[in-house]
């Protein structure tokens, strides 16, 4: 007797998908044992059901004696589609997505400084951020030339100022310690509650004003003058 030829077909389920070879004379309960390290679902908890763009209604894999029942009455078809339903209650499920419980491989720090294809190996090669034998200097450059532009704006503690459309006072200049890089702020007590803050930054208070009307902006964005308190309810863009 002349054996029959393997199928390929996608089988699907909540956690897997791919393409499998199987012969219309296995039994259904042969099946599902192969079915199960694939996705992960027992035999006695899996729901077979065969579609193609053939039929119109999906077909039902099951049997009352599958340790019998071949697949040969079913019909299969190159590249039909095997979905497997798994058919226990969630909570009886293992969760293949959440890995909160999943033990994972920290390197040590020392190993890593050793390895040659990381990304610190890159940075240490192309001198870039801490490696950088200029940084100090560069730094020290940029630090002062935005010192430089907060004295040619008349940037004042105390003084009157416009920050895009909106009106406030200069309560601070200087380097703000939490935020990222280095660099001079300005910080203004806005004339309305459009700010981020009250003046305070990582629980450390830079100047004092009501929550909601103190930012922190650049030196560019900055203009001095002899502006009159108004209601004005344009976005103050701020950090």
């Amino acid at each position: 007797m002349q054996s029959l030829a393997d199928i390929t077909v996608l089988v699907n389920s909540e956690f897997s998908s791919s393409e499998r070879r199987i012969n219309p004379s296995w039994t259904i309960s042969h099946l599902k044992a192969k079915l199960f390290p694939i996705t992960g679902i027992p035999e006695g908890s899996q729901k077979l059901t065969l579609r193609s763009a053939a039929r119109q209604i999906p077909t039902l894999i099951a049997a009352e004696d599958e340790d019998k029942t071949t697949l040969l009455g079913y019909g299969l078809g190159m590249y039909d589609e095997l979905h497997v339903e798994d058919l226990r209650p969630p909570a009886a499920r293992p969760n293949f997505v959440d890995t909160t419980d999943v033990e994972k491989y920290e390197m040590p720090l020392d190993q890593y400084e050793k390895r040659t294809d990381s990304v610190l190996a890159w940075k240490k090669r192309n001198q870039l951020g801490r490696f950088d034998p200029n940084k100090d200097e560069n730094e020290g450059r940029e630090l002062q030339r935005q010192w430089d532009e907060v004295k040619e704006r008349g940037i004042e503690v105390g003084k009157r100022c416009k920050v895009g459309e909106r009106r406030g006072t200069v309560k601070f200049v200087g380097v703000v310690e939490e935020i990222p890089g280095k660099g001079v702020w300005v910080g203004v007590e806005g004339d309305e509650p459009t700010g981020k803050n009250d003046g305070s930054i990582g629980g450390k208070a830079y100047f004092s004003c009501k929550p909601k009307y103190g930012s922190f902006v650049k030196a560019d964005r900055v203009e001095i003058g002899d502006f009159e308190e108004l209601d004005d309810l344009d976005d103050l863009e701020e950090l």
